[in-house]
């Protein structure tokens, strides 16, 4: 069935305002070329888009040619202010930007396990009022939240989430409270961070990938012919719940700890490392985990023509040899596992093992989806770099007939920040670009 006429034109101006948030300011001319539309079609919408306050003239093109040069039209970037979230158990940072996505202002704030619900729901919002009065921003349009655990598809609301703080939720509600007029969005961390790779890093060739997040702790966000699936109740990805060899005991319903967290987590990386010998110095903010491993990936641990990283082993399904050769590691005074010798090869074999666990959960993932790439995302995963995404990638092609390319992510802890941000813009566009709310 042909689109109204009404329905046509929503369709054409969210069309053109896309390519103008994307390429910048662009010509009547340009608009053309870009969307395929008649030119009166064009001149209509850029009229339309210009009454309605969305649209300004901001330059010329500058062509060399005869007359005028043409006029360089423009998205209104303070038509609306967004800020943006990234909630973490530690913490809360702010981002505001305006409709083009230029930031204007952010701050972070830590907060502390022993602060109790309140003061730390109150710190968040103080944080976002501060930042949006920096950014010059009276009112907020939309608030993208990026937080872990779960999110009802239904309701849009965090789910109470065991081992997550209560002011999370809480905070949600509050900040709804403080800014009545803003749109309030939340979002699981891991499935952000997925918009994040597909929109703006290493994902954006892809329509199909799945992205682990190795942080704190563990994720995965599943994005299926250009859709990012979460559910039937929002739980797509829990990968921290995935049974897997190598630890003492089975993930419960309300503890993850025998899962794939056990073995993927912040603290079980750490552990790895430090059996393997391996340490490292407190850096500017980067969590210890990503730090142990950029400095593996750093110290020559990488296959090249000064240092042969120890070859790739095959998965250890029940842990023995990574508790033999972590027993090894310690026994030698952290020279690293037994048959290696000194700090490379023990940040070779630190990788490895790494490798090992990281791919027995991909595996997992590629076994029932096939999405043909798998990013390794969050802190730990960009710290690992293509030294750890490749021997992910080698040891997934000995665990699965699937061809599955492994990257690492461009975008790491900024990711979540990131995709809350565009998903705030995402959702202000939508209210502004077709719902009259001009």
């Amino acid at each position: 069935m042909p689109a109204s006429p009404s329905t046509a034109r929503v369709i054409n101006d969210r069309l053109a305002l896309r390519l103008l948030q994307q390429h910048g300011p662009l010509t009547a001319g340009q608009l053309k070329q870009r969307t395929g539309l008649s030119r009166p079609t064009v001149a209509d919408l850029v009229e339309r888009l210009t009454d309605a306050g969305l649209v300004a003239v901001v330059g010329e093109a500058g062509e060399q040619r005869r007359g005028p040069n043409a006029r360089l039209y423009g998205i209104v970037a303070d038509r609306a202010h967004l800020a943006a979230l990234d909630v973490r158990t530690e913490g809360v940072a702010v981002v505001v930007c305006d409709l083009v996505g230029r930031v204007l202002a952010e701050a972070s704030a830590p907060i502390g396990g022993e602060t109790g619900t309140g003061p730390a729901v109150e710190q968040s919002v103080a944080l976002v009022e501060r930042v949006a009065k920096e950014a010059g921003a009276e009112v907020l349009h939309t608030v993208g939240i990026g937080a872990p655990g779960l999110i009802d598809p239904a309701t849009g609301e965090l789910r109470d989430s065991t081992g997550l703080p209560e002011w999370h939720r809480r905070l949600v509600a509050t900040l709804q409270e403080r800014l009545p007029a803003a749109r309030i969005r939340v979002e699981n961390e891991t499935n952000l961070a997925a918009l994040a790779e597909q929109r703006d890093g290493v994902a954006r060739d892809r329509e199909t990938f799945v992205l682990l997040w190795l942080g704190r702790g563990t994720g995965a966000a599943v994005v299926l012919d250009g859709r990012l699936r979460r559910g039937a109740s929002g739980g797509t990805g829990e990968i921290g719940f995935l049974p897997v060899p190598g630890t003492a005991t089975l993930p419960s319903a309300t503890d993850c700890g025998g899962g794939f967290h056990s073995l993927g987590g912040a603290r079980a990386v750490a552990d790895l490392a430090a059996a393997y010998g391996l340490t490292v110095r407190a850096t500017g903010g980067e969590p210890h985990a990503a730090a142990l491993v950029r400095r593996a990936a750093d110290d020559g641990a990488a296959d090249g023509p000064h240092h042969r990283a120890a070859p790739a082993r095959e998965p250890d399904p029940d842990g023995t040899a990574d508790r033999r050769e972590a027993s090894a590691g310690r026994g030698r005074g952290g020279e690293g596992p037994a048959g290696h010798g000194g700090h490379e090869a023990g940040a070779a074999g630190f990788l490895d093992a790494l490798a090992d666990r990281v791919a027995l959960a991909a595996a997992s993932v590629v076994a029932v989806l096939d999405p043909g790439c798998v990013v390794l995302g969050g802190e730990v995963g960009q710290a690992g770099g293509t030294v750890l995404a490749e021997r992910v990638e080698r040891r997934l092609r000995r665990l699965s007939p699937l061809p599955t390319e492994v990257r690492p992510s461009a975008l790491g802890g900024t990711a979540v920040l990131r995709g809350a941000l565009l998903t705030a813009r995402d959702r202000a566009q939508d209210d502004l670009f077709t719902t009259g709310d001009r």
